[in-house]
């Protein structure tokens, strides 16, 4: 699922070249794909109604058709209306999943194992962005579309029949409008939701550029575009690993708080030391390795901030994250001039920026929640 998420971002020329679009039309629909998570806390009904398991499945189904569309209509709209099908189903399975984790692990506990869960996302960097260069080097943009589809539908299967069901589902439950109603008038919930919108949309500016920049400025081409992803995904791979290491010991807050200061540290290195291909490397090397600590470690801190409805926050929550990416895409057209105007300088503020907000999002949820250690 993460590979299929992914792999738009480096290969975005390469996804352009074979639909005839030029990026305008790419960041629309990465735009759209990103306002598919105002969806999200709807799908998020079928995991805190129908149980945990319900809501995976229901994911995985959604991602396989996504997929399998662009394989039978192969165009701008095929290629529009399959991403977003395939995000929704991301965006159905990740809360369900985190939602069944919350209702098993102990929250003092929970930093880790979020983050072994986190891995999938780096792997897919690490692994996936290696193998869809090869494909498409090869057989062209669509060749990774099948053989993902396949993989979903194969995981829909496995997922059925390995998982263990969900208890019984009580009588009563709550509506996703009133589960809403509690999400969205919590100051500490509205706080927390600002922060991974706010972070997302810093990360989007520069990870929807950052393929097309390194083309234009040192000519990089598909295969070696794949190499800069699997750098990346061991960047996030490192921010995974220091999330579970580190987030339950120093407290959810303050690791978040921490991730953030430095992301922007590592976004203001990158005009700095990406005059080449080894310093843009190192540069995004740091980018991604604090971005993804921050998120990691902020995914245990919103599961527990309204337990009552965790289904739908963290749906709410990765909504959050979509609108933040679909801000930063639309934002991408006016910082960045493919071919004429290879500087990232304009990307890098306007990251930093949102960045600043987040941690302001921090310091009010941090007074919303008071003194109370069992959040920190």
């Amino acid at each position: 699922m993460n590979t299929a998420y992914r792999m738009v971002y480096p290969f975005l020329p390469a996804f352009g070249r074979g639909l005839g679009v030029d990026l305008p039309a790419l960041s629309l629909v990465m735009t759209l794909r990103g306002l598919a998570g105002a969806f999200g806390p709807f799908l998020a009904f079928v995991a805190d109604n129908r149980g945990r398991k319900a809501g995976m499945l229901f994911g995985l189904l959604l991602f396989s058709s996504g997929l399998t569309l662009v394989v039978f209509f192969p165009t701008y709209i095929g290629f529009l209306i399959g991403l977003i099908l395939s995000t929704l189903g991301k965006y159905a399975f990740d809360p369900a999943m985190q939602a069944y984790i919350g209702d098993r692990v102990a929250y003092q506990q929970r930093g880790r194992v979020l983050a072994a869960t986190e891995l999938g996302w780096s792997t897919s960097f690490i692994l996936g962005m290696p193998f869809v260069a090869f494909l498409i080097s090869r057989q062209g943009w669509l060749a990774p579309f099948p053989l993902l589809a396949l993989l979903g539908i194969f995981s829909l299967g496995f997922l059925y029949w390995w998982l263990p069901k969900d208890p019984n589902p009580l009588k009563v439950r709550p509506s996703i409008i009133q589960n809403l109603r509690s999400t969205l008038t919590y100051g500490p919930a509205i706080a927390g939701l600002s922060i991974g919108l706010l972070a997302s949309a810093a990360n989007e500016v520069i990870n929807l550029v950052f393929g097309v920049w390194m083309e234009d400025a040192f000519g990089l081409m598909i295969a070696a575009l794949g190499g800069a992803a699997a750098v990346i995904g061991f960047s996030e791979l490192g921010g995974e690993a220091l999330s579970g290491g580190f987030t339950d010991r120093l407290g959810k807050i303050r690791a978040v708080g921490l991730g953030l200061a430095f992301n922007c540290l590592a976004a203001l290195s990158l005009p700095i030391i990406g005059r080449n291909v080894s310093g843009a490397l190192l540069g995004l090397f740091l980018f991604y390795i604090t971005f993804e600590f921050t998120l990691v470690s902020s995914i245990p801190l919103m599961t527990e901030i309204l337990p009552t409805a965790r289904a739908t926050l963290m749906a709410v929550y990765v909504g959050g994250l979509s609108l933040g990416r679909a801000l930063g895409a639309f934002l991408v057209p006016l910082l960045y001039i493919p071919g004429k105007d290879p500087s990232i300088f304009r990307s890098v503020l306007v990251a930093v920026l949102f960045n600043l907000l987040a941690l302001l999002a921090l310091k009010l949820l941090r007074k919303g929640m008071g003194s109370s250690e069992t959040i920190v």
